[in-house]
């Protein structure tokens, strides 16, 4: 059914409320005490009505007003209309994750997924076993725009604050820790500044850029290091890391994965660099959203 926009020109939901107010005390009285009015306000409410509907509605008998035809006519047809308007604007559904069925869309970049998924997969699958999340290949320069394209429900990223309507709660703070594997390269850490600059290093980019913010610093220390091979994947330094002797920076959570399973040797960067921040994104309009709000609050519990 299409909505005509003329029919609801003369309609003010208050006269509706005060209508099934008064089909329900028939009082004036009484359904001003219920409606916080003046019983001359109301007065003017029922006459209002009565022109409305072109119908008494109500006629005095005794010391109650009793509902014409046309009232209770109007009476079945309105209330359940109008609790159903009140169930939607103001009792927000319960997300019940033990029977929900839902699929959300998560957009991280391949490390950030590496590091969380295996652990919050499987305590997803016992909490919300209906829950399907659908992981796609983002990046900070590009999340802000998607999100608020709707490619994506939320995002778990370095990006920094940036639009009024971007929401941004932050999960955790890393370091950058630099990686080689000791059969390859026999250093001792930590790694000095100008050892870490004289090795080859393998470097990700989401861009396709030749240098980063590390070459930057070292620049400004007199220093500069030859980037061997660039990728946008950090998944591939492990097996490079395995099989070159060059260095790797890559975020301490992820570093440190790959110590324990890798053998790899670790280093603090030896450059002064601002830990990045991982957090979760989402726009505004899915503030409102129980299951995007319920999964952000199941993650963030991971980091407590």
């Amino acid at each position: 059914m299409t909505i005509k926009e003329n029919d609801f020109r003369k309609i003010d939901l208050n006269l509706l409320i005060a209508f099934a107010v008064l089909f329900r005390e028939q009082s004036v009285s009484a359904a001003a005490d219920k409606l916080h009015l003046g019983q001359p306000a109301v007065s003017g409410v029922l006459s209002r009505l009565r022109t409305l509907f072109d119908d008494p509605l109500f006629i005095r008998s005794g010391h109650k007003m009793q509902p014409t035809a046309r009232a209770v006519e109007l009476h079945t047809e309105l209330l359940p209309l109008l609790e159903q308007l009140q169930s939607a604007l103001f009792q927000q559904t319960a997300f019940d994750a033990q029977t929900a069925t839902v699929t959300l869309t998560l957009g991280m970049a391949d490390w950030v997924e590496m590091w969380l998924m295996p652990k919050l997969i499987p305590a997803l699958q016992q909490a919300a076993p209906g829950m399907r999340l659908n992981v796609v290949a983002s990046d900070p320069f590009s999340d802000a725009g998607r999100l608020e394209g709707g490619e994506m429900d939320m995002a778990i990223s370095v990006a920094e604050a940036g639009p009024r309507w971007l929401e941004r709660e932050v999960l955790a703070t890393m370091p950058f820790i630099t990686l080689w594997h000791p059969q390859q390269l026999a250093l001792n850490a930590p790694l000095d500044i100008d050892t870490f600059a004289a090795q080859p290093h393998l470097m990700v980019s989401y861009r396709e850029a030749t240098s980063s913010h590390f070459d930057t610093l070292l620049a400004k220390t007199g220093h500069q290091r030859r980037i061997h091979y660039t990728t946008p994947h950090f998944a591939a330094l492990p097996g490079l890391l395995e099989t070159l002797p060059a260095l790797a920076t890559v975020p301490a959570g992820l570093a440190q994965e790959w110590q324990r399973t890798r053998g790899f040797a670790s280093s603090p960067l030896p450059l002064d660099v601002q830990p990045i921040e991982l957090a979760m994104l989402w726009h505004q309009r899915h503030s409102s959203d129980p299951a995007v709000m319920w999964l952000k609050e199941f993650i963030a519990k991971r980091f407590n």
